[in-house]
């Protein structure tokens, strides 16, 4: 596809050239822009597929009407970059189908687009790979990887329990970053029942006292988006 677009600019760029609409600095000028932005383009593409962040989500295409409870122009106004600058933590807490995953891979793509590294993945993801090089005698060379990129996001926090040692695990990564890189977590229980999830509540403690103390929490209270029009058979507690 690049190709044919490659081929349909030159084309044009040679046709203007021939009628005496360009001078040949313009035509130079004109194919160095295209390339420009076919390299951009291709540089963004490759980021979003390393930090497994497709499909693409934009904060504009959020479903604000649904999530009332949202506000708007705080989540438009929130800096979509400076808190990588400033490697603070990011949480969109609120239960599942409400948008927090669309509200987070609209911050990573839009770091993508800026120039940063980003990574997403889910936290059993992220404990079995640290437990496996852990197994492996290789736990602080994985460390650094996960705290190389300058956001990272940890997804589906909340849906499985965690033993006491996998809880272990994230803690040192979470320390590894504090106050050195960004990250974002959109946990679906509350932080209250961190102990629960992390089977721990004094690691869960220490995490909180990191993942809190430099964060936006942004409350997400509404319905599922997903299961719109299927509120009947959803159990009455989570209507």
């Amino acid at each position: 596809m690049h190709e044919a677009r490659v081929l349909e600019t030159l084309n044009q760029i040679l046709s203007q050239l021939e009628k005496g609409e360009m001078t040949s600095i313009e035509a130079i000028d004109a194919l160095l822009a295209e390339e420009l932005t076919l390299r951009e383009g291709r540089r963004v593409g490759v980021g979003l597929r390393t930090a497994r962040l497709m499909p693409i989500k934009t904060l504009e295409s959020y479903y604000f009407s649904f999530q009332p409870s949202l506000d708007r122009h705080r989540i438009m106004a929130l800096p979509q970059l400076e808190f990588i600058n400033r490697a603070e933590v990011r949480h969109f807490l609120g239960a599942p189908g409400t948008g927090k995953s669309h509200l987070t891979t609209a911050h990573g793509v839009s770091a993508v687009k800026a120039g940063r590294s980003v990574y997403r993945c889910t936290l059993a993801e992220l404990i079995d790979a640290l437990a496996q090089a852990e197994r492996e005698g290789r736990l602080p060379e994985k460390i650094r990887c996960y705290a190389r990129s300058s956001l990272l996001i940890v997804d589906a926090i909340g849906y499985l329990p965690f033993t006491s040692g996998g809880a272990n695990l994230f803690f040192q990564l979470v320390n590894a970053r504090y106050e050195k890189g960004a990250m974002i977590l959109p946990p679906n229980r509350g932080f209250a029942a961190w102990g629960e999830v992390f089977a721990d509540p004094v690691v869960a403690t220490a995490l909180l006292d990191r993942l809190l103390r430099h964060a936006v929490v942004v409350r997400i209270e509404g319905a599922s988006y997903r299961l719109r029009g299927r509120a009947d058979l959803m159990p009455e507690h989570t209507r």
